[in-house]
């Protein structure tokens, strides 16, 4: 029975930080067990929601299982809501169960402020949930679809509008992948895109205020000129169904109104009996400990510290993460001793994408636009992968951001894209795997008998006489035609020249092998024994790389192998120009083309079903951890 228990609530970027950095710490004390409790089954990626909601990726890239983040950890998943914490008694009521705590981390995050405006939670669409996304996605669908056959000029422009309110980070990236897929919605549904208006209005008198004017300024003149209309200083006072009214008098027909305008504190803190400040975030000191709690710590967009007078933590996701970091470091302090360390926020800067392919970035002083600042962005996220230990994850956001999405959208965009029938590479496959299979071959029976017994049908049979004398599988003489291995001595074979023990090469590509690999090559092939052991190697990999392409088994890395033997052969002046076609033709064949006309397609999903369950677990919609 575990004495210390760690109860956290709330699988958002901070709830995620502080499981992991505590579950890392104590993987081997039984003596501290440790609790994630979220309403879902999964942590979404806030920060993309966008993506999903215009449709440049499907909804699943920006869900994260929780079994697969924390599967072989010893965090205890539990789905489920949260209904009543009891600090004197320090337990957890959920509506399916209890769980009593020793220190409590509240990380449940934040939700839109429409600040009381009339209509919004009536007809306004928000962007803060993947559920928000998914619904926002199916809407514009509908709606242009419908618009399109709408024969009144009004009602059918009202619905061809879309209106962004906010000109924070969401906002702006919202709109921005809205130009982008206007594109596709108007092909899709056969009208001019022309016909697609999108606005974006700020009640302030500028947008982008987290920037800097230099790098805001930069960002609107790009939305500007790609046909964005920008309503500055034009609060929203009342939304309908088909309008919104501005506080100047103007109404703007739409049927479709995103709120990004603002956020407060997760309304289920409500109840908490906790001191509160604006926004309703939860006070917390510089240990992320909540106000008159003891043992309670608040992080990320929930805990409110004002870093300076008037400043508070920002509600982005580096303060989520390293208010998490923070609040894990005090529990380690409280359970293992130590010094509490005071939260100090380390922003990097900050960047806004505006689609897939432009965006502003200020990283430390460093200013980005356009191709670079996109590139970053994407740096910045693989990275996060890295922060919650996720290589699967961080393979599916490349996939979906570089190689699965459409009409362009991506920043290298379509060079990269993998749509595309893999059925046409099957030849070069069969052709490719065809020469190593020759290759071994040669090798296998050598030189000499191999030409002479595939120069015809009737001379095949000569290949069941058994091995030639100049076969890489039988005595003791050194095949590779490098001259440190020509003058040591070999069991039976000594002093041997390179012309009497080498086989004969046609013209080498490179004349000779570069200094550096030549080096290398000394260290991995320091004598004659070690030569011939893996001249010998080297033919059952040639043997392994031919049948695995012809079968279309483990293509992927049958080619890959194909590519490295390649290059090895030509910077150790062995392969020929004859040859060379062998190596792009590999690189090409690492498409996947193994999933048709081969094994792969049903092998891979196999193999990528068990193992994946064997390493990460089963995905349940609900986890029980506790029962």
């Amino acid at each position: 029975m575990a004495e210390k228990n760690i109860v956290i609530i709330g699988a958002g970027y901070a709830g995620v930080h502080a499981a992991k950095k505590l579950a890392k710490k104590y993987k081997k004390d039984d003596s501290v067990s440790i609790t994630l409790i979220d309403r879902h089954s999964y942590h979404t990626m806030m920060t993309e929601l966008h993506e999903v909601a215009a449709h440049r990726v499907e909804p699943d890239a920006i869900q994260f299982d929780l079994r697969r983040l924390f599967n072989r950890t010893k965090v205890n998943l539990v789905t489920d809501n949260v209904t009543h914490v009891d600090y004197d008694k320090k337990v957890v009521t959920t509506e399916h169960g209890t769980y009593p705590f020793t220190y409590l981390i509240l990380g449940m995050g934040g939700e839109p402020n429409d600040f009381g405006t009339p209509g919004v939670k009536e007809h306004g669409f928000t962007l803060w949930s993947w559920e928000d996304a998914v619904i926002l996605r199916e809407h514009i669908e509908k709606t242009v679809q419908k618009a399109a056959t709408i024969r009144d000029e009004k009602v059918r422009r009202a619905m061809l509008t879309f209106t962004v309110c906010g000109s924070g980070f969401t906002g702006v990236e919202m709109i921005g992948e809205l130009y982008e897929w206007k594109v596709r919605l108007a092909k899709d549904n056969k009208i001019d895109e022309d016909e697609i208006s999108l606005y974006l209005v700020e009640a302030a008198p500028t947008i982008l205020n987290m920037l800097d004017r230099k790098d805001a300024d930069k960002a609107e003149k790009y939305m500007v000129k790609k046909g964005i209309q920008i309503l500055k200083s034009s609060p929203i006072v009342e939304v309908k169904e088909d309008r919104v009214l501005l506080k100047s008098g103007q109404e703007l027909p739409t049927y479709t109104l995103i709120w990004t305008a603002g956020v407060k504190a997760n309304s289920d803190t409500k109840d908490y009996g906790m001191e509160t400040a604006r926004a309703g975030r939860l006070k917390v000191n510089e240990y992320m400990e909540a106000e008159g709690r003891e043992n309670v710590y608040v992080v990320g967009d929930l805990a409110y510290f004002e870093e300076e007078p008037g400043k508070p933590t920002p509600q982005i996701v580096e303060a989520a993460e390293q208010t998490a970091m923070t609040a894990a470091k005090s529990i380690i302090a409280e359970i293992s001793g130590g010094e509490k360390v005071p939260y100090k926020g380390k922003y990097h800067g900050f960047m806004v994408s505006i689609g897939a392919r432009y965006g502003v970035a200020n990283l430390s002083g460093i200013r980005l636009s356009g191709w670079l600042a996109i590139f970053m962005k994407h740096m910045v996220n693989l990275y996060y992968f890295f922060g919650i230990r996720s290589g699967y994850y961080m393979f599916q956001y490349v996939m979906h951001e570089f190689f699965h999405t459409k009409d362009k959208r991506n920043i290298f965009r379509n060079f990269t894209n993998r749509y595309g029938n893999v059925l046409w590479s099957f030849p070069l496959r069969l052709f490719v795997g065809g020469f190593w299979l020759i290759e071994a071959g040669s090798k296998i029976w050598g030189a000499s008998t191999w030409k002479e017994a595939t120069s015809s049908w009737s001379n095949v049979k000569l290949l069941f006489k058994g091995l030639g004398e100049d076969s890489w599988l039988v005595g003791s003489t050194v095949r590779m035609p490098f001259e440190w291995l020509q003058t040591t001595t070999s069991g039976a074979t000594s002093g041997a020249s390179a012309s009497e023990s080498a086989v004969e090469w046609a013209t080498p590509i490179l004349s000779k092998m570069p200094g550096w690999f030549e080096w290398f090559m000394q260290i991995v092939l320091p004598n004659a024994d070690m030569a011939v052991f893996m001249q010998k190697v080297v033919v059952f990999i040639e043997l392994g790389i031919g049948l695995a392409l012809i079968g279309g088994l483990f293509t992927w890395i049958a080619s890959a192998a194909s590519a490295g033997f390649l290059v090895m052969f030509t910077l150790s002046a062995m392969l020929g120009w004859d040859k060379v076609w062998a190596l792009p033709a590999s690189i090409a064949l690492l498409n996947g083309s193994g999933r048709t006309l081969g094994l792969d397609y049903w092998v891979v999903p196999f193999l990528q079903n068990k193992l994946g369950k064997a390493w990460y677990g089963k995905e349940e919609s609900i986890y029980k951890d506790d029962k």
